[in-house]
């Protein structure tokens, strides 16, 4: 009897890449960790080594150092010989990063943001059409128009009239600005779960993603716990979680008045954050509680939601847990805000990202 024969799949098993590039990868993911702890980063890979056999007889953890030095990725303080991460190797861990999060992404020409309409200014497209008074002539087609004036008139009586005219289409190419904001609030790594080093993947790996793919839009990193401040991307490996509280309204005036200085039309905000907020300054003083929804912390951050609106500045918040009155906190600022939000674990957290960055490149705010 002819059929199929089915059996449970067990898939292969995936081997330790031994030598320098196994090691490497394992290496990037501790620096994270560490917050840029060469020294201790390396400690842990020893460890790692010794219980999981990373390495053979052949190439060791210090032959594996040494190369690190060799090939620019670490550096050596003269002074007390501390070891500290190269640019080389900032750049590499964005790249992974990238790799990582967004690896279903496939490289296009720089710069192409796709929109359903055509416009004056943009690349060419593919699309062949007829031409339209205040079309520019740098657009025609001569060989599709001659083509066509052949076709209508033979080759005889051969003449080019503004009815055999055919252009080619200009894809509008939009160009956005983005604020990361990321809580670096104590909460972020509390109870055992490390959820700092998730929102720094997510923040290099969009980082990487801009500078790469859309080298005119604007991606702007800003952290925030009892106050607010902007970053470099060059930093974000070393960003550490401090014993702070959370002040929402700190880092959304502080996205906004970064947005206010760029002359893009479409500006949004991103918000990675675990909880609610819990702090906000009042002149030199803050006010501070941390025990459930506090009605006067709440009323400023909503304020702070009402003026993005206002702005046509749309504010996305990935909430990296699921507690119920957290959801109702977050389920007004968006109504409020006519943004999005998304409740996400810590694994599904830069897809929910990239998608949401993807369907903003199709739409003007």
């Amino acid at each position: 009897m002819n059929g199929f024969h089915f059996s449970k799949y067990v898939p292969p098993k995936k081997g330790f890449q031994k030598g320098f590039e196994g090691l490497n990868k394992i290496f990037q993911q501790l620096i994270l960790l560490t917050s840029g702890d060469v020294n201790e980063a390396l400690s842990w890979l020893t460890e790692l080594d010794r219980q999981h056999n990373l390495t053979d007889g052949e190439y060791g953890i210090g032959d594996f150092i040494e190369d690190l030095k060799r090939k620019g990725y670490i550096e050596e303080n003269p002074g007390d010989g501390s070891l500290n991460i190269s640019g080389k190797s900032e750049l590499e861990i964005r790249r992974s990063a990238l790799e990582e999060i967004f690896g279903q992404l496939k490289r296009s020409a720089k710069g192409d943001h796709r929109v359903p309409q055509s416009g004056l200014n943009g690349e060419l497209s593919n699309e062949i059409r007829d031409f339209e008074f205040g079309d520019s002539t740098d657009q025609i087609s001569y060989t599709e128009s001659l083509k066509n004036a052949q076709i209508n008139h033979g080759l005889d009586d051969l003449k080019l009239n503004e009815g055999d005219l055919k252009v080619v289409d200009k894809e509008y190419q939009t160009v956005t600005s983005t604020v990361l904001m990321i809580d670096i609030s104590h909460s972020m790594i509390l109870y055992g779960e490390d959820r700092i080093t998730p929102a720094k993947k997510v923040a290099m790996a969009l980082a990487e993603l801009i500078s790469t793919k859309y080298p005119k839009d604007t991606l702007d990193v800003i952290v925030f716990g009892n106050d607010a401040w902007q970053i470099e991307i060059k930093d974000l490996p070393y960003l550490q979680v401090g014993p702070y509280h959370t002040n929402t309204v700190a880092g959304l005036d502080l996205a906004l008045n970064i947005l206010r200085r760029k002359k893009t039309n479409n500006k949004q905000i991103f918000m990675i954050t675990d909880g609610k907020p819990t702090c906000i300054k009042e002149g030199i003083r803050y006010y501070k509680n941390s025990f459930g929804l506090d009605p006067k912390i709440l009323n400023k951050t909503y304020t702070q939601a009402a003026q993005c609106r206002k702005l046509k500045i749309p504010v996305t918040t990935f909430m990296i847990a699921t507690d119920p009155y957290l959801k109702s906190f977050v389920q007004e600022f968006t109504r409020i805000n006519q943004g999005r939000a998304y409740y996400s674990s810590l694994k599904g957290l830069g897809h929910l990202v990239y998608q949401d960055f993807k369907k903003n490149r199709r739409k003007k705010f």
